[in-house]
């Protein structure tokens, strides 16, 4: 006997329940920008609803994330000092080593993960050292694991290394190690693609380079293989977390990551994503909790473990009071 196929209707609990894809707030990772100076909170006009913070105000955002119980917070600090070498980056008083002091200080319990990179902090805006014209990848190395080991120093659960520089998961883990913080996880930015999509980050961040560009050091937006290469290579080197950047747009390539790697993969919904979105809901044209909501559901359907997320505390906030 033949019997029609039939699509079943179900209660919201069912579905809920037989769902594939889950989401909870401790997967959410929410960037922060901190820059120095006092009493500042500042908005940030390409990404509307997200701020600058300066190290005694930071408590106000840090209490936030620990209430909505989301998974950790990735700071990224502007510095008032620039120059060739980016030195701000490594100095046990800057504004990125404040910012994690103040935060585990204030808020133990909380996972604190700091950027590392020189962009923010270096005069001509890239993330490595210049040697004739270019970035050095050999020479910038030895800098990158020092600001590693100052953020370890301050309190850093997590680094995250977002330079793109060949062999930094290593030289990192190496000088963790030497350092005594054998316990410091690296979280790779091991699968970054030289993307349109960072623009109201370099805003917000002043890291915008003041010459050429990064796709010298970035991938081409064109290759997959390529980011599986990146990507076992940076777990070889003593990666604990990756993470594949931009998010949406790279759906295709999250999937093939995870599929290659057996640590867990972070995706990053990048600040073009997040002003796209806000932009649209702004003219009235999408819903934004259904659209911020749909979007990280694609990004953990496709494989992500971890989404760092400009909508992090918000979609933790709308889960704990069952709005999603």
């Amino acid at each position: 006997m033949i019997t029609r196929p039939r699509r079943l209707r179900i209660t919201p609990s069912i579905r809920d329940m037989t769902a594939e894809t889950r989401l909870s707030p401790s997967m959410m990772i929410y960037p922060v920008f901190v820059r120095e100076g006092r009493n500042i909170i500042e908005d940030i006009p390409t990404m509307p609803g997200q701020k600058r913070y300066s190290p005694d105000t930071l408590p106000k955002i840090l209490e936030r994330a620990m209430n909505a119980k989301i998974g950790g917070v990735l700071l990224f600090g502007i510095p008032e000092h620039k120059d060739e070498c980016g030195s701000s980056a490594w100095d046990e008083n800057g504004v990125i080593q404040q910012a994690i002091r103040t935060a585990k200080s204030e808020f133990p319990g909380l996972t604190v993960i700091g950027d590392v990179c020189l962009c923010e902090y270096t005069s001509h805006g890239h993330c490595g050292l210049i040697r004739g014209g270019h970035v050095d990848n050999d020479s910038t190395l030895e800098i990158l694991s020092r600001v590693a080991v100052s953020q370890a120093d301050a309190g850093a659960d997590i680094v995250a290394p977002s330079d793109m520089m060949d062999g930094h998961t290593a030289a990192i883990r190496e000088a963790l190690d030497k350092n005594g913080h054998v316990d410091t996880l690296i979280m790779s930015y091991a699968v970054k693609y030289a993307s349109a999509f960072y623009g109201p980050f370099r805003e917000a961040a002043g890291s915008a380079p003041a010459f050429g560009d990064r796709r010298t050091y970035q991938m081409d937006p064109r290759n997959v293989r390529e980011a599986v290469k990146e990507a076992l290579l940076d777990v070889q080197e003593g990666a604990d977390i990756i993470i594949v950047k931009p998010g949406m747009p790279y759906l295709d390539v999250l999937k093939t990551v995870k599929a290659a790697v057996n640590i867990p993969v972070a995706s990053y919904s990048v600040s073009g994503e997040y002003a796209m979105m806000k932009a649209a809901c702004a003219n009235g044209w999408l819903n934004e909790k259904n659209i911020a909501c749909e979007a990280v559901i694609c990004l953990a359907r496709a494989g992500a473990d971890i989404v760092i997320t400009y909508y992090a505390l918000d979609l933790a906030e709308w889960m704990l009071k069952d709005e999603l």
